[in-house]
C-alpha cells in the first residue's frame, strides 16, 4: 500500500487526506495542533457518505476513513512515507523551517511536495540538503472534488521527482499538469488572474452588473470550460480549427489586449462588489452556500466521470 503523509490538517490537508485514502493509500495525518486533526477526521467522516452517494467513493466510508491515521509527531507521520504533502500557512518564514524539518525526518527517497498557492519551491528549499526531491503540488480547492493539481519544480528539482509525482497523482485520481519553470502564481492562478483583472475592469467602468458578470461565466464560458480548455474551445469554434479561429478573431483580441492596461483594484470598487455579494448572500449564509457548492461539484464530477471522453 502506498504510504503518504499529509502535514497540516486544515481545509486543504483534510481534502488531500480524502483524495489519497479514497485511492487506497495509507495516510498519516499530522498537525501541530491536535484539535485540527480531530476536526479534520470529523469533516472527512461527514463527507465520505456524501461522496459514496454521488458514486465518487469506490469503497465503504468506514474502510476509507480507517486508512487515515492521526499521528502524534511530525517524525511519526513522515519517516515511512513515500510522498509528503505539506499544507502549512502561506508564509515563507513558516515553510523554510518546516521543510528543513521534513528534509531531516522523511525517508531520503520520499518526495516532499508543497500545496502552496503561490510561493515557488525555490524560495523555501534553496538551502536544503535534499532540495532535489522538493517541488510544488498545488491543488484546486477542494482537491477531492476538483482533480487538477499543478506540479511546479524548482530549478534544482530532479526530473524523476516530477515523473514520480505525476504517477502518484494519477494513481490518486487527480489530473496533474506540469508547469515547466517557476513563474509567479504558477499557471492556473495566472489564468484566473487574467479573467479577474478584466472582470474588475468591466465592473469599475460600469459596463455590466456584478450579477450579470457572474452569469457570463457560470451560464456561458463555464459550461464549455467544464469539459474542454480554451484551446480546444477555439479549435471547435471555427470551421478550419484553431488556425482559422486565430485568423478570424486575432485582430479583435489584439485590440482588446491593447485596451487591457494595468488596473488597480481600488478600495471603492472592492467595497462596492463586497456590498453586492452580501446583498445576494449574507455572511451567515456563506457556510451553507459552500456546502451547496461542494454538492454541485460532486454532481458535476460524477457526471463527467460517466461520460466518454
Amino acid at each position: 500500500m502506498t504510504k503518504v503523509a499529509v502535514v497540516g490538517a486544515g481545509l486543504i490537508g483534510r481534502a488531500w487526506s480524502i483524495v489519497f485514502a479514497r485511492a487506497g493509500f495509507e495516510v498519516a495525518l499530522w498537525d501541530q495542533f491536535p484539535q485540527q486533526v480531530q476536526a479534520a477526521l470529523d469533516f472527512i467522516a461527514d463527507r465520505l457518505p456524501e461522496l459514496q452517494a454521488a458514486g465518487l467513493l469506490p469503497d465503504p466510508p468506514a474502510e476509507v476513513l480507517a486508512r487515515i491515521n492521526p499521528m502524534k509527531s511530525l517524525w511519526d507521520a513522515v519517516h515511512e512515507a513515500e510522498h509528503v504533502q505539506e499544507n502549512g500557512p502561506e508564509k515563507l518564514d513558516v515553510k523554510i523551517p518546516l521543510f528543513d524539518e521534513l528534509d531531516r525526518a522523511a525517508h531520503p527517497d520520499a518526495v516532499l511536495a508543497s500545496s502552496t498557492s503561490g510561493i515557488p519551491a525555490s524560495a523555501f528549499t534553496r538551502d536544503l540538503r535534499g532540495r532535489a526531491r522538493c517541488l510544488v503540488a498545488h491543488p484546486v480547492n477542494p482537491p477531492y472534488l476538483i482533480p487538477l493539481v499543478e506540479l511546479c519544480p524548482a530549478p534544482w528539482t530532479d526530473p524523476d521527482v516530477v515523473t514520480r509525482t505525476r504517477a502518484l497523482m494519477t494513481a490518486a485520481g487527480q489530473v496533474p499538469a506540469t508547469v515547466k519553470k517557476e513563474v509567479d502564481g504558477f499557471a492556473l492562478n495566472r489564468l484566473q488572474g487574467a479573467l479577474l483583472a478584466e472582470a474588475f475592469r468591466l465592473l469599475d467602468d460600469d459596463v455590466i452588473s456584478p450579477a450579470d458578470l457572474d452569469a457570463l461565466v457560470k451560464d456561458g464560458l463555464g459550461l464549455r470550460w467544464s469539459f474542454m480548455g480554451p484551446l480546444e474551445t477555439i479549435d471547435l469554434n471555427a470551421p478550419g480549427g484553431l488556425a482559422d479561429y486565430c485568423t478570424r478573431y486575432g485582430p479583435l483580441y489584439a485590440e482588446l489586449q491593447r485596451q487591457m492596461t494595468l488596473h488597480e483594484w481600488s478600495p471603492a470598487l472592492i467595497n462596492r462588489l463586497q456590498a453586492a455579494r452580501r446583498a445576494e448572500l449574507p455572511v451567515n449564509m456563506q457556510p451553507v452556500r459552500q456546502e451547496w457548492r461542494d454538492r454541485r461539484l460532486m454532481a458535476l464530477l460524477a457526471h463527467k466521470k460517466a461520460q466518454v471522453p
